[in-house]
């Protein structure tokens, strides 16, 4: 048969996995896998939560609303916009990667534009969906020549992966404003931040004011929930979100309902406002510990650090991934993030530092 090949790569990242697996049954010796980009501090508590869902109802039965439940929509927008947009503007996903992948189908676009420091994940999706992918080296590159990027979109990724590194949000929004004027589209990508933050935080709200930016979402970092699969997408474009609706539609046919169920309680009642807070804080109180040990130790790569603070839930390490897997550590290697040539990237790799934290320095110091 004739196959259509994107050219896109199964990734590697799990690769690194599969290897660090079978050296672990070769020499039966634990390893520390900070390969993957999952929070392993603690597991989100969901039994109190789940045991209390009625699994015979039809909404859990049948298949969901294509764009999402209205009560999960309620209970984002309440969230995330503090009540400030419509139910209509956000469209539930099966994950982040999800919603980039339609928003990028679904986006009429001359270029696209990353931080050269980029997830991986974003040129294969580009090369899959045929759209050129271009660069921007740092943020204040943007606003040299906004013109540049007018027809385009830019992605603003906040925290940032691979760096885990975060920017103040006055400039952020002042980069939004200059491309905005300049007929830019901007995607708001934006998975790690919540873990940091709580409802308080208010740049999504801050983002209503701009109409040519679009915002993707998910939970798998934020609240720990990786294997539910699910995230949103918001735009206020009601051309867009028509469009959206229907690739959703014919991409899966809408969530899991028991995803967006039990999600739904864990934003809206107090009980699962609890337990996602107390994830939060344990997950990020080992986080900061790790990347203090990481700094004291000389180990964190501080080049990339000089006008952004780093918080996680990865980070860059001045160790190969060669020489940390010496010493049963898993990483990746930096050139899986960046075309960047200005700099050796054979001596960095990229490692998640959301692991307990006395699990965390037993195998760093021996290095």
């Amino acid at each position: 048969m004739n196959v259509k090949l994107s050219g896109a790569k199964y990734s590697a990242i799990v690769a690194i996995g599969e290897e660090i697996k079978k050296l672990e049954k070769e020499t039966g010796r634990k390893y520390l896998s900070l390969n993957r980009g999952v929070n392993a501090v603690v597991k989100i508590n969901l039994n109190s939560i789940a045991q209390k869902l009625d699994y015979q109802t039809s909404e859990m039965q049948i298949y969901a609303p294509t764009t999402g439940m209205p009560l999960l929509k309620e209970a984002i927008n309440n969230e995330y916009f503090a009540n400030k947009t419509q139910k209509e503007n956000i469209m539930v996903t099966g994950g982040g990667m999800h919603a980039l992948n339609i928003v990028l189908q679904s986006l009429k676009l001359e270029k696209i534009y990353s931080h050269a420091m980029f997830w991986g994940a974003y040129s294969n999706i580009f090369k899959i969906l045929n759209i050129k992918h271009n660069f921007y080296s740092r943020y204040e590159k943007l606003l040299e020549n906004p013109e540049k990027y007018s027809n385009s979109a830019v992605i603003i990724c906040d925290p940032n992966n691979p760096v885990g590194n975060k920017y103040p949000d006055e400039k952020l929004l002042n980069i939004v404003s200059v491309l905005e004027k300049h007929n830019a589209t901007v995607i708001w990508d934006g998975p790690y931040r919540r873990l940091f933050n709580n409802k308080t935080d208010d740049i999504y709200k801050k983002l209503l004011q701009f109409k040519n930016v679009i915002i993707t979402e998910s939970f798998s970092k934020s609240i720990g929930l990786s294997g539910l699969r699910t995230g949103f997408i918001h735009t206020q474009n009601e051309e867009l979100n028509k469009e959206i609706a229907v690739r959703i539609l014919y991409s899966c046919n809408g969530v899991c309902a028991f995803s967006q169920i039990l999600i739904e309680k864990l934003l809206s009642t107090d009980e699962g406002k609890q337990i996602c807070e107390e994830f939060k804080e344990k997950t990020t109180t080992d986080i900061k510990k790790n990347i203090k040990y990481l700094k004291d130790k000389k180990l964190l790569a501080v080049e990339f650090y000089q006008k952004s603070t780093p918080v996680g839930i990865f980070v860059i390490v001045n160790k190969s991934s060669e020489q940390l897997l010496k010493k049963r550590i898993g990483s990746v290697p930096l050139n899986f993030f960046t075309k960047r040539t200005d700099i050796d990237v054979s001596n960095f790799s990229r490692i998640c530092v959301s692991v307990p934290t006395e699990k965390f320095i037993s195998f760093f110091e021996n290095i």
